[in-house]
């Protein structure tokens, strides 16, 4: 391989990585936002603020810094990786990153007893099960929101956050 052909493509490599890095960094503000206008039940309102994320994502470096400055009403944000869906405990919210959206199902099953907020990567997750997915609208960065995936968890939204969202029924 020439040298300008090699040289473009570790630019590409680079770009295509800064850009993926911005993406988390966009979706860790999303997910604290979202905190914001989720009701848990009283249960949930002790102790740590626990968001999980199945499997391996760039996003737990920046939730783990989010957690170092931030909390949820009063509460320390904690972030717990889960390796596969069968090691999933009760968390606040569950990220599942675009590379584990084939676990959902599997991750559904894991949280249904628990007040969990499930939010996806990948397009299509609204209608698998996730309350919340981010999504890309030409240039711009969006959520679908799928209320009925919110509320069966016990969980209450505000109208605001239904505003801001594309709607999923």
């Amino acid at each position: 391989m020439n040298l300008f052909k090699y040289t473009a493509l570790l630019l590409l490599f680079f770009v295509t990585t800064e850009i993926y890095a911005q993406s988390e960094k966009l979706h860790t503000v999303f997910i604290y936002n979202f905190t914001k206008h989720i009701e848990w039940p009283e249960a949930y309102r002790k102790g740590d603020f626990v968001i999980g994320v199945l499997g391996t994502s760039p996003i737990i470096g920046e939730l783990e810094n989010l957690a170092t400055t931030r909390n949820v009403a009063g509460q320390n944000i904690v972030v717990q990786k889960f390796k596969k869906p069968e090691d999933i405990v009760q968390c606040h919210i569950l990220y599942i990153p675009q590379s584990q959206s084939d676990e959902i199902g599997a991750a559904m099953a894991m949280v249904k007893n628990f007040s969990t907020l499930i939010i996806a990567d990948k397009k299509g997750m609204a209608n698998a099960g996730a309350a919340i997915n981010f999504i890309v609208d030409g240039s711009k960065q969006k959520f679908e929101f799928k209320k009925s995936n919110a509320t069966k968890y016990g969980l209450k939204v505000s109208s605001d956050l239904e505003r801001l969202a594309v709607i999923v029924d």
